[in-house]
Formats: C-alpha cells, structure tokens, sequence
C-alpha cells in the first residue's frame, strides 16, 4: 500500500464532434478501495472508464493509473490494470476452461501455469462444474463471471468494471457483488460504474454521481445521503383531482411525482410533529391523502436530489427483487 492514490485523473474532457461527454472530470482512487462512478445512461460514465483505460484519449486533463500516465505510458498502464466491459467478451465457441487458458498464454504463462490459473479461478467462481462446456450454453450471469475470471489470470492490481450486472437477474448480480467485495479485500483497486444505486451503496467506499459530464457530488454513502432531509414521506392521493390539490399545495417542495399512481413526495426530518403539520397544512379537511409511508433517505433520493431525475435502473432493481423474492 502507497499514499499515491490507484487512479488520479484531473480535469478530463472529451467530446465527439459537437457533442461534449465529459467536462473537466477529477478522479481519485485509493489503493485497495472500491469505487463507484453513478449516474444514467449518456453521463459519461464509459467514456471516463475508456480514458482510464487507455482505450480512448482525453480531449485535455491528465490521468494516471497505477503511478503511470494513460498516455504516455500506455503499455504500462495496461499492464496493470484489467477492463471488464458492459457484455462479455468471451469466445462462445470454446469453453470455460479453454478461454481461461487462451488468456494464461496471452499473458505469457507458461502452459503449465497457465493450466493451473484457469483451474484455480473456474473454482473461485463457481464454473469448476462447468468447466467443459461451450460459454454458449452457459447463462447470462455465468458469462460474467467467466469474463471477470478472463479479466483476473494476468493479476492486476487495478480492475475496471464497466456495469458489470446490467441485464443479469438479482441473484446473479448479488454473486456478482460477492465477487467484487472479495477482490476488494484481496487489495485490488476496483472502479466500477453502475445504474445501479443499491450497487453503489453495498459496494463502495466512495460514490461519484456523474451527470451531463460533471461530477455533480463525491463522497461516501452516508455523506451523499446527508445533504438532504434525513427522511421522505410518500403520499398517494385519494383521486385524480385530490392529486392536483396535493401538488398545488406542496409546489416545489415536492420532489417526486407519478401521476399514474397518484403519488407524490417530500422531503422531511422524519419527527411526528412535523409530519403532522405538514398534512394538516396541505390536507386539512383529511380527504386529499389516502395514505402515506416515512421512509429513511436513500441513493435514489440523493440521485433525484441533484439530477432532478430518477434512477429507472433502481426501480428495475426494486421491481425484479420483488417478483423474485430476493
């Protein structure tokens, strides 16, 4: 472990003809930490990760990863970093343990060695079964985990995880996240990006929220989660016309709408007494609410907070654990 942090990026820009993807992107990494780049789809995530990675070059900003600039010292860099991109990319037609011992030769180990650390990462992710299947037979949450495998044979010491659980089913991405807490705790650097804001908040020690190309806010979870009310009440109206009553009434304060199910929220502190003021203030005839709940502040809300938009991706999250039970 050293004091110069894993990755070290100041000032990142780039754009793509008239379109500008990043604008003035800082990024600091300690060693051995999990980081997590949130944000929708279009903020510039994949582009960040791509300069990171060598793949791309900035427009303007400096990068270094590892103690090595991602442009002038570029084979260096990659030497020591590993890229998990959004799909898998492994060869379907071979199976698991053949694409394992292909990238053990193509980091130049010995076949022998290379044999051994296809055998040992097929038993750490739980494809030793599978081993001799084709990756085509294999589910999509096995692919992953075949591609994470593929990404670790050369043992980098810094891994980009670019949304390493869009489109797998929950019980595959809470493997998934077993997995990057694991490597974490081995004293590899992880850098992921996500949709995701329960990913965010079970796995990294620090969280950026990325829109529009700007790093809107850093810090913890917890952090993150204290620059608003520490609570949200949600109400659903009695009818289509209580509904509009409600939301003259709290005008900007409320900072979710939805009219199709007649709900709305507010931020609050959470105390009996201010919620019962608050209803008594925008319903005091006591017809306009149906009901409501107090829930404690989450990700979405700081998410909503500052980009004044929702997390479609936490609400697929929500909605698939309840249809599966998870």
């Amino acid at each position: 472990m050293t004091d110069e942090p894993a990755v070290d990026a100041t000032g990142l820009r780039k754009s793509y003809g008239a379109v500008t993807v990043l604008e003035g992107v800082d990024v600091q990494v300690a060693e051995g930490s999990v980081f997590a780049l949130l944000g929708p789809n279009g903020a510039g995530k994949t582009t960040t990760v791509r300069i990171l990675s060598t793949l791309t070059p900035p427009d303007a900003g400096t990068a270094r990863v590892a103690g090595f600039d991602v442009v002038r010292q570029r084979r260096r860099v990659r030497r020591a970093i590993s890229l998990t991109g959004q799909h898998a990319a492994v060869d379907e037609l071979q199976t698991g343990e053949e694409n394992l011992r292909m990238m053990g030769r193509l980091h130049r180990l010995p076949r022998a060695r290379a044999r051994a650390r296809a055998a040992e990462l097929l038993e750490r992710f739980d494809l030793a079964e599978a081993r001799g299947r084709r990756v085509a037979t294999y589910s999509g949450g096995m692919r992953r985990r075949l591609d994470l495998a593929a990404g670790l044979v050369g043992t980098p010491s810094v891994l980009f995880l670019d949304e390493p659980t869009t489109g797998l089913d929950p019980r595959s991405r809470r493997a998934m996240w077993d997995v990057v807490t694991g490597l974490a705790d081995e004293g590899v650097t992880v850098l992921l990006t996500t949709q995701y804001l329960e990913e965010a908040d079970r796995l990294a020690d620090r969280i950026a929220l990325l829109d529009a190309g700007r790093i809107v806010a850093e810090g913890t979870a917890a952090q993150l989660k204290s620059r608003i009310p520490g609570h949200r009440l949600d109400l659903t109206a009695a009818d289509p016309g209580a509904y509009d009553d409600l939301r003259r009434a709290l005008g900007a304060r409320a900072d979710h709408h939805d009219p199709a199910r007649l709900a709305l929220g507010v931020a609050t502190g959470g105390s009996a007494a201010e919620i019962r003021a608050l209803l008594d203030e925008i319903d005091p005839g006591r017809s306009a609410v149906r009901g409501f709940t107090v829930n404690e502040t989450t990700l979405d809300d700081v998410f909503l907070a500052l980009t004044g938009q929702a997390a479609p991706a936490a609400r697929a999250t929500s909605r698939e654990s309840e249809a599966t039970g998870v």
